[in-house]
């Protein structure tokens, strides 16, 4: 069976803050371990956490809205936007009273365009974040181990590389005031029911496996796709239940170099743009409607 692991390492902060002395932080924290298994889908944080869970159904990618509610400006973030459903979002961020201070990445996409370049040139002030790791472009580059704030609750960032070589996992903070119980933000690294391939963008089944991560079993797990209608699931379902991640290494290394599956129709046009917060699209636009 597959031993999940998650890397955690100390970072450093690195940038000036909009509702708090510390909005990214690094910490070192004892291994936890696993509690009882719940499969509970509604994290419970008294009044503080607001989320919803977004789909764009082409490349059938979920973009996730979390919000500290309690706090005065309410501030919030997306993770994985998609540039197809930028209006959508921020419409949604306005009707809900949010103001939105990160646009977030798990990882370089391959099968869409991120929404974080044209986000930012729609909302003043949202920073984008992605993965140091992932040598690309963004306001805020994390490693794993910091811990992004948004008002009075946080987002720690794990380090699970294998389906590219910069994807992290944003997991919700371990507190008495965090929402319980925890919630992964995974991408592409851990599916439910399946993980990412590993045959691009610096992909290793060898470091997948290692590094897909060790959470309390009932902690859920949100992706960055489903292509079978699933919304959810935990540590303990996939540990018992994952096709792929409950094999050893060997045939968990087979099973990947045997999928035979096509590149995603868009990655000629999505990599390269991701590589630059999703701008390239936009700023292509922008200099044409200049030049006419």
């Amino acid at each position: 069976m597959l031993r999940l692991n998650l890397l955690r390492v100390s970072a450093v902060v690195r940038s000036p803050s909009h509702f708090s002395a510390h909005p990214i932080q690094a910490k070192q924290r004892p291994a936890m371990g696993s509690l009882s298994y719940t499969t509970s889908s509604k994290p419970s944080s008294g009044d503080k956490l607001l989320f919803r869970q977004l789909f764009e159904k082409e490349s059938s990618t979920y973009t996730y809205l979390l919000a500290d509610v309690s706090h005065p400006d309410k501030p919030a973030l997306l993770i994985d936007p998609v540039d197809k459903t930028v209006e959508r979002d921020l419409s949604l961020v306005k009707e809900l009273g949010l103001k939105l201070i990160y646009a977030m990445n798990t990882h370089v996409h391959a099968d869409h365009v991120t929404g974080t370049g044209l986000i930012k040139s729609k909302v003043p002030g949202v920073q984008s974040i992605i993965s140091k790791a992932s040598k690309s472009k963004a306001d805020l580059l994390v490693e794993a181990g910091d811990k992004i704030y948004f008002g009075d609750l946080f987002l720690e960032v794990r380090g699970t590389p294998g389906h590219t070589l910069g994807c992290v996992t944003y997991v919700t903070g371990d507190g008495p005031n965090q929402p319980q119980p925890r919630m992964a933000f995974t991408g592409d690294a851990l599916l439910i029911r399946g993980c990412g391939r590993t045959d691009f963008q610096g992909g290793s089944s060898h470091e997948l496996y290692k590094s897909i991560f060790t959470l309390p079993k009932e902690t859920l797990i949100y992706p960055a796709h489903d292509y079978k209608g699933f919304t959810v699931s935990t540590v303990g379902e996939e540990m018992l239940y994952n096709p792929r991640l409950t094999k050893d290494e060997e045939t968990f290394k087979n099973i990947m170099e045997n999928l035979n599956l096509p590149y995603p129709k868009m990655i000629d046009v999505a990599v390269p743009a991701n590589m630059v917060c999703g701008l390239q699209d936009f700023s292509a636009k922008q200099v044409e409607a200049v030049s006419n």
